[in-house]
């Protein structure tokens, strides 16, 4: 019998709501493998992850998940165009080197792409910096800036730019609220930027799109 396994996190939760049985999935900076597993699980997904830490990788491996070891920055050229039905890239983004490179391979290897990410727009964050003049600490940007592995952090403005910096349709885009709450985003503006301590995007590549160099 399967061992019961533990509740996933809100964020995690509305992703998989987004991915439908059966789908093809890579999760890229999958950590210990919450999601693939659920998908796996729950969902009947054909779900493999591609982790940086040996850690994690070993996480997954001792649940009998497929995952390997990689980085998001380097690795993700490797895969076949149109590989998977959908690609996730949860909370990582904003620790990669080169964001846009990434999500353009994101794009080009998966149909659908699922990205989540903290906002450094939202009002908690600004306010601390505007009344200490020093790196704020929130639940979802919770390292000190000397230890985080976050290195380009953006608001939901930010993203949203990127998204058409890389010719990408936003298919539906949700705002995390503080508290664990989730909305739908229409079109996703200033009152979504100030109050969402998050966002969770699902693109698709526009047709005619060109493939990353």
């Amino acid at each position: 019998m399967l061992a019961k396994m533990p509740p996933l996190r809100i964020e995690l939760q509305r992703i998989a709501e987004m991915v439908p049985a059966s789908a093809r999935v890579l999760d890229v900076g999958c950590g210990s493998g919450e999601l693939i597993e659920y998908l796996a699980r729950n969902k009947n997904v054909d779900a493999r992850g591609i982790e940086l830490s040996q850690h994690g990788v070993n996480a997954c491996v001792a649940k009998g998940l497929s995952v390997i070891q990689g980085d998001a920055d380097t690795d993700l050229a490797e895969y076949p165009s149109g590989a998977f039905d959908f690609v996730i890239l949860s909370q990582t983004i904003q620790a990669t080197r080169q964001p846009k490179s990434v999500l353009a391979q994101l794009l080009r290897i998966g149909k659908g792409v699922i990205v989540s990410f903290p906002n450094f727009g939202f009002w908690k964050v600004r306010l601390k910096l505007a009344l200490t003049g020093r790196m704020p600490r929130t639940g979802a940007l919770s390292h000190a800036w000397f230890e985080t592995p976050n290195i380009h952090l953006c608001t939901i403005a930010d993203f949203v730019a990127l998204t058409q910096a890389v010719d990408a349709k936003i298919e539906r885009a949700l705002a995390v609220e503080e508290g664990g709450d989730v909305r739908e985003l229409s079109v996703p503006g200033y009152w979504d930027n100030l109050t969402a301590e998050g966002a969770i995007f699902l693109l698709k590549r526009r047709p005619g799109m060109q493939a990353p160099a």
